[in-house]
């Protein structure tokens, strides 16, 4: 699943077009590398996120292309 997709279907990011200019403000990086808002997001991944001032890290833990909003917390995991 593409990262801004990602992000948008765990509910992490409201707007996948927001998902998106995040991307490409170079603001996302996957285990310590900057990526594009086409990367595939694997089980294991290491999303790091700056939003503002903060930066959070997340482990994916499944990839779904959709889910409830109830089981979009099941998809990921706070590391920080």
């Amino acid at each position: 699943m593409r990262l801004d997709k990602y992000l948008k279907v765990t509910r992490i990011i409201k707007r996948r077009t927001v998902a998106n200019e995040l991307c490409d403000a170079g603001k996302v990086s996957v285990s310590g590398k900057i990526c594009r808002a086409s990367y595939d997001v694997k089980v294991g991944d290491i999303l790091e996120l700056t939003l503002g001032d903060n930066i959070m890290k997340i482990e994916v833990l499944k990839v779904n292309e959709y889910c409830k909003k109830e089981d979009a917390k099941d998809m990921y995991k706070v590391l920080n």
